[in-house]
């Protein structure tokens, strides 16, 4: 199938005499027949589940897909050739959103190009569904919340956990004040993340635009652990493993706090480990075992990240989220009251039923034009991103120090103080020689969540942003 370009795109519909003006979609509530017709951006992993979350929708078309790997564009499509459905195919995102008979896009790319498609997006009309995080950095959220309110859009984030029944009543019970007042929200993301090696610089696949690929990030060689999946763990174009699976958590244990919005200090902690000689050395750059401890005046919370897990009993895979109050805590749905080993359920409290999914819940709003209703507006989304962004600014202007040194900085909370030792300890499962080695530690940054610039620290609100490179910038003014 021969992908779409802008060129082929009005050369073929010039030669049809086909007229290009054409009305704004959804500029008007759609009725329940309505066919919404979206395009999926970003294809080669999660992006396939959103081909099949859509289509298993009634009454949404999958109309079009697009990404930058020609290779992926014809494996997805294949199957709509197979089953004779209709689907135009893109490589450049911007001659997708030429097409005025596209309702809805959903964004599946690389963290770095989250904001700039919604942002587009919402300026050229559509309706978004983004994947997590929805930001690259602190700045590009709050652009994507403008975007949206500006140009009336329904833009949903990837968190899913919102459209939970089980996490619903665990954070109205958490907020019910039955337990007390909440002291601590913990969320763990410890997934295996191992060494990713090295790869050489290469020219890249015919098949792969690279320069849209790199879209907002600096121009820079090509190696194959960019391109697919490990892209991740580099700063230009991924976030480490707290924005990729952790902001899941990070959104749960901020929601849990009531009224959140964004902390009044961050600080952090942590490190790369890499199996080998050299405990520091492999070709990523984020951390793969890390602590942020941000403070809401009054409550902590307080997030752990750890990638060398999985390979010993010592060190098991944890994702989850624990609520520690004055009564006792919430671990797994129980409540544990203090000084007893013993869980009992929560306490019967009202809170709103979810009873769509996540892409259902985003369809539905579309339709109805009810952005009240959206389980994971972006307004929540950025706020949850921009954690994982200060947390890793403390982390990135942070120096190396002896293991168990200063390590009273980041406070005297005995779940803070647990948390350091289980990061450092599990440097273990490597064989790390604390005699030998060091951790990163970062600076205590106060922040100012009204403005939503750090206090009086140039170098750190230098990091709330990135330089730009054209035509792929996120504008100031949307």
């Amino acid at each position: 199938m021969k992908p779409i370009t802008r060129r082929n795109f009005m050369k073929h519909s010039l030669a049809a005499g086909v007229g290009l003006t054409m009305a704004s979609p959804f500029s008007r509530v759609r009725g329940a027949n309505d066919v919404v017709r979206v395009a999926v951006i970003g294809i080669h992993g999660r992006g396939d589940s959103h081909i099949n979350a859509f289509r298993d929708i009634p009454g949404v078309q999958v109309a079009a897909l697009c990404d930058v790997d020609a290779k992926v564009l014809e494996r997805r499509s294949k199957p709509f050739k197979d089953r004779n459905e209709n689907v135009d195919t893109y490589i450049d995102i911007r001659d997708l959103l030429d097409d005025e008979s596209i309702d809805a896009v959903s964004i599946a790319t690389t963290n770095h190009w989250h904001s700039l498609a919604t942002v587009w997006a919402c300026q050229a009309g559509k309706d978004v569904y983004v994947e997590k995080p929805c930001s690259h950095n602190v700045f590009e959220g709050r652009k994507c919340v403008e975007a949206a309110r500006k140009y009336k859009r329904i833009v949903q984030h990837g968190t899913q956990s919102r459209a939970s029944n089980g996490w619903a009543h665990q954070i109205a019970a958490v907020q019910s004040g039955k337990y007390g007042k909440l002291l601590v929200s913990k969320g763990y993301c410890c997934k295996p993340r191992w060494s990713i090696g090295y790869k050489p610089i290469k020219t890249p696949p015919k098949t792969l635009e690279f320069n849209i690929w790199l879209g907002p990030a600096p121009l820079q060689p090509y190696h194959e652990n960019l391109v697919h999946y490990n892209w991740h763990w580099f700063w230009d174009t991924g976030n480490g493993d707290m924005g990729n699976q952790g902001v899941h958590q990070m959104d749960i244990a901020r929601w849990a706090i009531k009224d959140a919005t964004l902390p009044k200090s961050v600080i952090s902690m942590g490190g790369r480990w890499v199996e080998g000689p050299n405990y520091f050395k492999d070709q990523a750059q984020t951390p793969n075992q890390e602590l942020c401890i941000y403070d809401y005046d009054g409550t902590l919370l307080v997030f752990e990240t750890r990638g060398l897990v999985g390979k010993y009993d010592d060190f098991p895979r944890k994702v989850a989220n624990e609520f520690y109050l004055e009564e006792g805590a919430i671990i797994e749905g129980k409540f544990y009251p203090k000084g007893s080993d013993k869980g009992e359920g929560l306490v019967d409290v009202e809170y709103p039923r979810r009873s769509e999914g996540i892409f259902e819940n985003f369809i539905s709003c579309v339709r109805s034009r009810k952005r009240e209703n959206l389980y994971a507006d972006i307004l929540e989304a950025h706020l949850s991103s921009a954690l994982c962004h200060l947390g890793n600014i403390s982390y990135r202007m942070g120096q190396e120090v002896p293991f168990g040194k200063d390590a009273e900085t980041l406070g005297d909370c005995k779940i803070v103080c647990d948390s350091v030792k289980t990061v450092l300890e599990n440097t273990k499962a490597i064989g790390v020689d604390p005699a030998r080695s060091t951790y990163r530690l970062g600076p205590k940054l106060q922040f100012n969540p009204s403005t939503e610039k750090f206090v009086d620290n140039q170098a750190a609100n230098k990091l709330l942003t990135r330089p730009y490179r054209k035509p792929f910038i996120v504008p100031k003014q949307v």
